[in-house]
């Protein structure tokens, strides 16, 4: 039985098939030149917004340094960013994990149309959500507004690795945790949990990665943080070293994020090993309360998600009327905003595969810095982004400022890290088997695997890239 379920943690025998140094024996650690080149040069683009800092503040000197960070305003924002994180990425991750059980693991009725429910609200913007919550809640701000609509914002990016995670999982394991007399919560705490924690560690960064680059849904409920600082900073005096000293701290709260993130995932990878395919789940079945109760979270979270931005949006709609509507105007910049949204889905998608692909077959130092980098220059907010690319073309490539190259360039300096997240968390729990399978069946592995995830990943990137560069204003 341990043969065919190497991927429960509480099974002594199964850790030196899950630890990272046995993976060497199916083929981690060999890579294609040009992969590694192509990593190699998207993460050296991600270095420009740091490389910005940095110049400003070499130019600022020391004594503005101390002046600029080392003042009670900084404290401030620290502890609110750090409040705001320790609240909002646990009631994440206990919801994410909640609504993925319901969807993937239970019968809830109707559990296929509130799985596309729970990952609708990625489709509107953070700073809508809290433009709907203040038009409905005038009096709404401070940390718990902030909290409530980060968790009604973010909830999704923890709910799709979870789900993705259960839907995965062998049946089996669980059949043998429950035959030796585990109860069904039991099961779940001891042999489905452990095997999210890839998925769970992912979710949470890119919730973290959000909160620290996230602007219009603080500004309006006038909670303050890191990045609302930096563009008041940028308001009062363009370009100014106070708000690139405010950015070089954010990047090194991102930086202990990435640390803790780091020493959560460690290096387990979990797949399931042995002859035969895992059987289909068959779903739980849920008494009457309990379905219920679900039924009642899934309509909560959608009204609170769904019903609250399109009640208010609508409201304002109706009460503006047809003269409202200046088709004008908004039908070019429709095909705009879909032209770009799908040029920056598909570039960042495929920019970040190479990137997904070395993290797990040829892992190290090298490329956890590589990897590194791009969520660094993520979690600053776009405005420095867009400095540093301005900043760049003005004085080296004049004939790319303001055009579509620069925009695509900001969508990949952003987008990447939540683009190449989701298949590195798969391909660690995909089977390492499957590696070996390539010379006697004559398949290219690293094609077929970016085929698929760019065909999965490039949907998720045109809304995000949507709605992504909002304050750019070139």
């Amino acid at each position: 039985m341990t043969e065919q379920t190497a991927t429960v943690t509480s099974v002594p025998e199964a850790e030196s098939i899950r630890r990272a140094p046995k993976l060497r024996e199916h083929g981690r650690g060999r890579s294609p030149w040009w992969l590694r080149s192509t990593a190699t040069l998207v993460s050296l683009l991600s270095l420009l917004p740091l490389l910005f800092i940095a110049l400003i503040t070499w130019q600022s000197g020391w004594d503005a340094v101390d002046q600029l960070i080392f003042r009670p305003r900084v404290a401030e924002l620290l502890i609110n960013t750090a409040l705001l994180t320790v609240f909002t990425v646990p009631l994440c991750m206990i919801l994410g994990v909640a609504l993925a059980w319901l969807t993937e693991r239970s019968d809830l009725p109707g559990r296929r149309v509130w799985s596309l429910l729970a990952i609708a609200p990625l489709a509107i913007p953070a700073f809508v959500h809290s433009y709907a919550w203040i038009g409905l809640f005038p009096g709404i701000h401070g940390l718990g507004a902030a909290v409530l609509l980060a968790v009604i914002a973010y909830s999704p990016f923890m709910y799709l690795p979870a789900a993705a995670a259960m839907r995965r999982l062998d049946p089996g394991i669980e059949d043998v945790a429950a035959s030796i007399g585990l109860t069904p919560w039991r099961v779940f705490l001891r042999v489905v949990l452990p095997q999210l924690r890839l998925a769970l560690s992912g979710g949470a960064l890119l919730v973290g990665l959000h909160l620290l680059a996230e602007y219009g849904l603080f500004a309006m409920v006038r909670f303050d943080t890191f990045t609302t600082a930096i563009f008041d900073q940028f308001q009062s005096t363009f370009s100014g070293p106070a708000a690139n000293m405010l950015a070089g701290v954010l990047a090194l709260c991102c930086l202990a994020w990435l640390a803790g993130e780091s020493v959560s995932r460690g290096q387990a990878r979990y797949a399931r090993l042995g002859s035969g395919s895992p059987r289909l789940y068959v779903p739980f079945s849920l008494k009457l309360p309990a379905r219920s109760m679900g039924i009642v979270l899934m309509l909560i979270m959608t009204t609170l998600s769904l019903g609250v931005p399109l009640w208010t949006l609508g409201r304002w709609l109706w009460l503006g009327g047809l003269d409202a509507w200046h088709w004008n105007d908004l039908l070019p910049a429709l095909s705009q905003t879909i032209i770009l949204a799908g040029l920056g889905a598909l570039l960042t998608t495929l920019a970040a595969l190479p990137i997904a692909w070395l993290s797990v077959r040829a892992p190290g130092r090298f490329q956890k810095i590589l990897e590194s980098i791009n969520y660094v220059a993520s979690s600053l907010p776009g405005i420095v982004v867009a400095l540093s690319l301005v900043t760049v073309c003005i004085h080296y490539t004049r004939p790319l400022y303001q055009t579509v190259f620069t925009v695509l360039l900001a969508y990949l300096l952003m987008f990447l890290p939540r683009a190449f997240s989701e298949p590195t968390r798969q391909y660690c729990s995909g089977s390492p088997g499957i590696g070996k399978c390539r010379p006697q069946f004559g398949a290219f592995t690293t094609r077929r695997f970016m085929c698929h995830h760019v065909a999965t990943g490039s949907a998720r990137r045109c809304i995000q890239c949507d709605f992504g560069l909002f304050s750019y204003k070139q």
